[in-house]
């Protein structure tokens, strides 16, 4: 990131702590009051997140500031993400943790987040176990740095909760019956979706294994807002704003989104793989 927006982002932080502050509150009790995650709360506080319009206007209606403030506070916003950012377009490699700091700076900054996937499950959907094999099987992934790194994605999932906020995931059936690890691992992941699916923030659909995809699938991407396309390899992740290719992605979900069944559909899919997965030998992963 560069210099100049980290140093503003910064400053946007530390205004807002010490208005917290000043106010009395804890930053768990101004999260609650504000209807958004805790951990939103403290990376803003902290720089790490550049927070939407809809959350700072949150955060200020909570601590009940003058509108002279708001103005302010908000000018701070525009001026922070105007300011150069160095890795926003980069191709992103090596570490794991350099990769999920970009996705998790356009996830946590949109208001509308689409992520189609045909080889695993989105990253905002992954329970921790489920997330830590993910990132271990990247070549020359770093324990200690895949920790760090399933821990950052854990924390980006508060989103899904906050208010103001709408998620769709689309997954091919072969994302929900291609598991790590062991069926009691994905047993406990898939009743994690359904969980989700329930959420009125959240709409998940699946591509059925037996009707055609609109088109073939060769990686996943997220769609943040209108603005920013993140590719997935096997290797790295790529951010892209360039406009025609955001719309190009955005067609192109369109048409997997499409394709796929949701509501009770996807939740008597979801049942049904539970049920193979019980049906397993109990030596299938030796």
């Amino acid at each position: 990131m560069g210099s100049e927006r980290q140093e503003r982002m910064r400053a946007l932080g530390a205004h807002l702590r010490a208005l917290r502050v000043d106010a009395g509150l804890t930053g768990a009790v101004l999260a609650q009051r504000a209807g958004v995650g805790q951990p939103t709360v403290s990376k803003v506080e902290n720089g790490r997140m550049v927070p939407s319009r809809d959350v700072l206007d949150r955060l200020t209606g909570a601590l009940g500031l003058d509108a002279s403030v708001v103005t302010e506070l908000r000018v701070a916003l525009a001026e922070v993400e105007s300011a150069p950012s160095a890795d926003t377009d980069e191709n992103l490699s090596g570490s794991t943790g350099s990769a999920d700091a970009v996705v998790d700076l356009a996830v946590r900054g949109a208001r509308l987040v689409r992520s189609f996937q045909c080889v695993v499950l989105p990253a905002m959907l992954q329970s921790a176990e489920y997330a830590r094999h993910v990132f271990a099987s990247t070549p020359g992934a770093d324990v200690a740095e895949v920790g760090k790194a399933v821990a950052a994605r854990v924390d980006r999932q508060s989103v899904l909760y906050e208010p103001g906020r709408e998620s769709v995931f689309v997954v091919t059936e072969s994302v929900l019956r291609t598991w790590p690890g062991s069926p009691a691992l994905m047993l406990a992941q898939l009743d994690r979706l359904l969980a989700v699916e329930s959420l009125t923030t959240v709409r998940f659909g699946v591509i059925p294994w037996d009707r055609p995809v609109p088109v073939m699938p060769r990686h996943g991407f997220t769609l943040c807002d209108q603005e920013t396309v993140v590719v997935e390899t096997f290797r790295d992740e790529r951010a892209e704003k360039d406009p025609d290719a955001v719309a190009s992605y955005e067609e192109t979900f369109a048409q997997f989104e499409g394709a796929a069944v949701f509501g009770d559909e996807v939740r008597e899919r979801l049942m049904r793989i539970m049920s193979d997965l019980r049906a397993l030998p109990e030596d299938v992963t030796q």
